[in-house]
């Protein structure tokens, strides 16, 4: 199927033109806020992180606020660790747990716990045998890989490589994780252009799905009507680098819906972070990252709604910029809000 066609007897409920109603939350990097914004892109709200920067947050069923605080790094940790702080709308932490190197994503558990990914150094041994990527780039000679509970990412080595273009400082790369309603993890391998559900019992993997033309894509979630929706960045795609969302359907592994500029298909084009949610209008939300810039499609990928971040950081190597890792859409009378802004 083409990129804008759209078959709504698969798949989809009826297609919405219309924007969906409520906030939209997000944290600029090298920030220490969140803030959720009304359609005219107004705060009435804003939390204050207690670590430095944040990378992700987002609303929990109780109204607490879930997030990523960045902590010191420890050496020669490939990316910042964090702490995982759970926020009441005040802003008092009312939970939290620190892992050393965590990387990226975690997620709040009905059970009260936390699953979330983290780096671990493989051994000079296991390091030195994974194949391609761009030599010499480790870090002080080691590669670090991630842990997701006790489900070791090493298990993949004999399938897949380094890519081309990857740097080898960790393999795979996990940026996103979502535990689906059977408990099993649907994990995103960034440097492996990878997707992933493991079953949590046994650490088999179940379904798996691989795209080079994903160019290190960044956050995956389950729809509700059971496909896998995931921001393909695009970097190493095998024509020009452009930016798209994919929708796949598990079953089968194919493609049913995709979302890219209709015009100057290099005009959507984040080469990292980023993210995408299905709206229950069935309209689709997405975080262009590195532009800071946040907007609303229709299934025939119309846009009916933007915002740029009018918020900007100091990065320490690029200077000023206001990325956005994530972004999440939340009606105001939702369990999350409560139409308290």
């Amino acid at each position: 199927m083409t990129a804008h066609e759209y078959r709504p007897d698969r798949l989809h409920p009826p297609r919405s033109l219309r924007r969906l109603p409520g906030f939209t939350l997000f944290s600029p990097i090298q920030s220490d806020r969140v803030y959720p914004v009304n359609k005219s892109g107004e705060s009435g709200h804003e939390w204050q992180a207690t670590g430095s920067s944040t990378n992700w947050c987002e609303p929990l069923p109780n109204g607490n606020l879930w997030m990523n605080d960045a902590v010191p790094v420890p050496a020669p940790a490939p990316i910042g660790a964090g702490v995982l702080p759970e926020y009441d709308w005040d802003g008092k932490v009312v939970w939290e747990h620190e892992i050393g190197m965590q990387n990226h994503d975690g997620r709040r558990l009905p059970n009260g716990g936390a699953v979330c990914a983290a780096f671990e150094e493989y051994s000079d041994e296991l390091g030195n045998s994974i194949p391609g990527g761009i030599p010499g780039n480790e870090v002080a000679g080691k590669v670090f890989g991630e842990i997701t509970r006790e489900w070791r990412k090493s298990a993949l080595i004999d399938k897949y490589p380094f890519h081309s273009n990857a740097v080898r400082r960790n393999y795979g790369h996990c940026d996103a994780l979502d535990v689906l309603p059977d408990g099993h993890y649907l994990l995103l391998m960034k440097v492996l252009s990878l997707l992933l559900i493991v079953e949590r019992s046994s650490g088999n993997v179940i379904w798996e799905f691989q795209n080079d033309d994903l160019g290190s894509q960044h956050d995956v979630q389950l729809t509700p009507q059971g496909t896998v929706l995931v921001f393909g960045n695009g970097l190493d795609a095998t024509d020009l680098f452009h930016s798209s969302v994919w929708e796949i359907d598990p079953k089968s592994n194919e493609v049913v819906w995709k979302y890219k500029a209709k015009q100057n298909v290099m005009n959507f084009f984040s080469p990292h972070i980023s993210v995408c949610q299905r709206l229950p209008s069935c309209n689709t939300l997405i975080a262009e990252g590195a532009k800071g810039c946040i907007f609303e499609t229709t299934p025939d990928c119309e846009v009916v709604w933007g915002y740029v971040s009018p918020y900007w950081g100091e990065h320490p190597i690029f200077g000023p910029m206001n990325w956005m890792f994530r972004a999440r859409r939340d009606a105001s009378d939702s369990p999350e809000i409560q139409n308290r802004v």
